[in-house]
């Protein structure tokens, strides 16, 4: 294998891995909250199509990437709604805003279908962009560098901030949490809006960064993906960052296997495309064979609070 071949497949994976980085970042800090919010798919969807038509409209990806962030928060603003202020079950309502994400996105885009925009390109001089080996650290999207920024950050917030600690709380018991006098409904509402933002901002990247152009359902079960990368790096932020490549790198062979040629090809491109999905399935299986005193899941995962009197 050739330096450039290698070079142009670890690009390739950074770029496949990035957008379910962003949301499964995004759905972990939910999920730490004791919220489980099965709508990321919805929501990327929504930011998609969002950050797709403002590209569109003005050629900015930095405001396409900021009106997607927003589009994506209001849309878990519902789900919030919902599950916090009105204790509707998380489950069923993570599907309804799936559902609805699907649909609003496929009536919102219908106008745009294979309409091409520009992709948001790397913002390093062009001598280090087009480098043989730099490119592999300066010629990415600055959607790559906020993905890698976004996990330290988010690891750093959870376990060195106060307000991460609170948050983790909230997660773990919320009754003792709301004892202590903290918003056990505020903490999760905020938990809630940054995971939306951030499965906007995985959306747009779909267009901006993967595919310049709008096509339904374009994140194509990315939204799930992340759900269970979540539960398959045990709630930890940098077990996450090794997870979500690990699929970009399974996306990538489904390319090159495509292309053909090569010792990939010896394998159906079929089976590389259900190989995501296959590894999401195995992953839940394996979780739920755990006993229950062995899973790091938050306690408060998926249930309601309701304060006693």
């Amino acid at each position: 294998m050739s330096m450039d071949l290698l070079i142009a497949i670890c690009m390739t994976v950074i770029g496949a891995a990035t957008p379910i980085l962003l949301a499964a970042t995004g759905e972990l800090v939910v999920e730490r909250s004791g919220v489980l919010n099965l709508g990321v798919e919805g929501m990327m969807l929504i930011g998609a199509v969002t950050g797709f038509i403002v590209m569109f409209t003005t050629g900015n990806p930095w405001l396409a990437v900021f009106v997607a962030a927003i589009a994506g928060l209001l849309s878990s603003l519902i789900f919030a709604v919902l599950t916090l202020s009105l204790s509707a079950n998380q489950t069923a309502t993570g599907l309804a805003l799936t559902i609805f994400g699907t649909g609003f996105s496929a009536l919102a885009g219908q106008n745009y279908s294979a309409q091409p925009v520009e992709l948001f390109r790397s913002i390093f001089p062009p001598e280090l962009v087009g480098h043989q080996v730099l490119r592999l650290v300066f010629g990415h999207s600055p959607l790559v560098y906020f993905s890698l920024l976004m996990v330290v950050a988010c690891w750093w917030f959870l376990n060195r901030s106060r307000a991460g600690m609170i948050l983790r709380a909230v997660g773990e018991n919320d009754h003792s949490a709301h004892s202590l006098g903290y918003s056990v409904i505020g903490v999760r509402y905020a938990a809630v809006a940054f995971g939306g933002a951030m499965a906007g901002i995985a959306g747009a990247a779909f267009p901006l960064l993967l595919t310049p152009q709008w096509a339904e359902r374009m994140t194509a079960g990315g939204g799930w993906i992340a759900v269970a990368l979540v539960v398959f790096a045990s709630w930890r932020p940098f077990r996450l960052l090794a997870g979500a490549y690990l699929f970009g790198l399974v996306m990538t062979m489904e390319l090159y296997s495509k292309a053909g040629g090569g010792p990939l090809s010896a394998i159906p491109a079929e089976l590389w495309a259900a190989m995501p999905y296959l590894a999401t399935i195995l992953v839940l299986v394996l979780i739920s064979m755990r006993r229950s005193g062995s899973t790091s899941a938050p306690a408060c995962l998926g249930k309601p609070f309701i304060p006693s009197s």
